[in-house]
């Protein structure tokens, strides 16, 4: 793969709840992934949200994960 993220969504599967923060802007980005960041409750910078990690959640991060941090819940 070209692309390695900081921190694999696979690794994380495992755990029931992980903790997403946008940090770089959706402007310029296409409408689905604005929708996207719509529909996991980022609509701000700097906002974080805890979801509980099942496959249409990971999908949709994978979708923007150059628009978010992504780390374990605890």
């Amino acid at each position: 793969a070209w692309y390695q993220p900081q921190e694999s969504i696979q690794r994380l599967i495992g755990m029931s709840k992980v903790k997403i923060t946008l940090v770089k802007s959706a402007i310029g980005y296409p409408k689905n992934q604005k929708a996207t960041l719509q529909a996991l409750g980022l609509r701000k910078l700097n906002r974080s949200r805890e979801l509980e990690l099942n496959p249409q959640i990971q999908g949709m991060i994978n979708t923007v994960k150059h628009l978010l941090t992504v780390e374990n819940a605890d």
